[in-house]
């Protein structure tokens, strides 16, 4: 409202100030003062709107006073009162952006409350764009932290394309070379059944964490923990030209934090931690599996059925690394391991050759 507006004006002869008053208070809320000193102290008691000022004052000019308030009240609509002879320095003064209009006087009160009820518009867009602007930062900054929180379930070349990808393409898959690699924990579920809730959490986090940062080290990307098993990829969705390599060597520094694990659970399980590890690699389908409610990243296809049914061949063989003969065939010369007799995996036609490595060489 009108009514709520605020206006400061300064001029030292006190009749244009009684006059100014006596004009515009049933419209507007009017301070007035004498001088610059006395409107800067007005200006830090009150929520001043506008300021109409006087140019040619004693001590202080118009120009100078509002120059003066400017970084202090920045979003202040500021109006001059000048002679002709100011002209010059005024206009130099509105094209700079420092006052918002000039007024020559003596005003004419038309004229003055045309100019009024302009600042007042401008005050109130002003006022409302900056709490736009500031709603808009907020949503900005909201999406971020989401986006942020949304890489840690999603891997972040996934966030990315589906930042950018329409409802139809979002579901695009691409047929990937890669290498899948299955760990699981062997004996868990009685394991678990020695701990509370609470610590079967805690440990698995810790697990999770450990294992986490050995698959990125190795450029790999975790796609899924499913109970106390880790399903990591190389090569989708992160691109990787040493699949192979990559995820015999993930394997085994993951046989190596097994140990610390270990040591920092020994006093807590009763037991060791156990685990078995299934490597693989060939083609397969990566890409965005879902409907419109519920979208998660995967990669599907026999190369990863037959990563699992490798790694289901540890259940009986604790801390072992097996892998396929494709994936054996890649490393050979960095790694030392045993040929196991040709198995029968479920879901295979023919049996294949399996391979447990036994270390660097």
């Amino acid at each position: 409202m009108a009514k709520d507006f605020s206006i400061l004006y300064v001029d030292d002869e006190e009749q244009n100030l009684i006059s100014f008053k006596a004009t515009f208070r049933r419209e507007y809320k009017i301070f007035t003062a004498k001088g610059g000193t006395e409107g800067i102290e007005i200006l830090r008691k009150e929520n001043i709107k506008l300021i109409i000022t006087d140019q040619r004052m004693p001590g202080m000019t118009g120009v100078q006073f509002l120059e003066r308030t400017l970084a202090e009240y920045p979003d202040t609509i500021r109006v001059v009162l000048t002679g002709f002879s100011d002209m010059e320095a005024i206009i130099d003064v509105i094209n700079s952006g420092r006052i918002f209009r000039y007024i020559t006087k003596p005003w004419e009160e038309d004229e003055l409350r045309m100019t009024i009820e302009n600042a007042r518009q401008l005050y109130e867009l002003q006022q409302k764009n900056k709490k736009l602007l500031l709603e808009l930062q907020s949503q900005v900054e909201e999406q971020g932290r989401v986006i942020e929180l949304f890489k840690k379930y999603v891997p972040e070349t996934v966030v990315e394309k589906a930042l950018t990808a329409t409802s139809s393409s979002i579901f695009d898959g691409e047929l990937k070379e890669i290498a899948v690699l299955f760990c699981d924990i062997r004996g868990f579920t009685p394991m678990s059944e020695e701990m509370s809730p609470s610590e079967v959490v805690g440990f698995l986090n810790d697990y999770y964490a450990m294992m986490t940062q050995v698959v990125q080290r190795h450029g790999g990307t975790v796609n899924q923990f499913v109970g106390d098993e880790v399903f990591a990829c190389f090569g989708a969705p992160m691109p990787n030209s040493h699949i192979e390599l990559s995820a015999t060597m993930c394997a085994i520094e993951m046989m190596e934090k097994r140990v610390l694990i270990n040591e920092k659970y020994k006093g807590k399980l009763g037991r060791e931690v156990e685990i078995g590890i299934g490597i693989n690699a060939g083609e397969a389908v990566a890409g965005n599996l879902g409907s419109e409610v519920k979208i998660s990243y995967s990669v599907t296809g026999d190369t990863v059925n037959t990563g699992k049914r490798i790694e289901s061949l540890t259940k009986n063989r604790p801390n072992t690394i097996l892998m396929s003969e494709r994936v054996f065939s890649m490393v050979e010369d960095k790694i030392r391991a045993k040929a196991w007799d040709n198995i029968e995996l479920r879901g295979k036609k023919e049996k294949i050759q399996i391979f447990e490595v036994l270390g660097l060489r």
